[in-house]
């Protein structure tokens, strides 16, 4: 009998990006791919990325106003 795979662990961070055991291949909305052979991959959620869509901690730059709940930007 073949093996079953064992399931990719998917972290999700609501501060920021998604992290995904890897290696992944990511399939992009215009069909092409991008590969990474990390252990770990961190893919962006917040799109401000420069190497979208693997997270270059872009996420970081945003400020929350005081007193707003977790997930609530505030102005930059």
């Amino acid at each position: 009998m073949p093996k079953e795979p064992e399931p990719r662990r998917v972290v999700l961070d609501p501060e920021g990006p998604v992290l995904v055991e890897g290696p992944v291949e990511i399939v992009l909305e215009d069909g092409s791919t991008v590969v990474s052979d990390r252990f770990m991959v961190a893919l962006c959620t917040c799109r401000r990325s420069r190497d979208y869509p693997l997270c270059d901690t872009s996420h970081r730059r945003k400020k929350r106003r005081r007193g707003s709940a977790p997930g609530q930007v505030g102005q930059e």
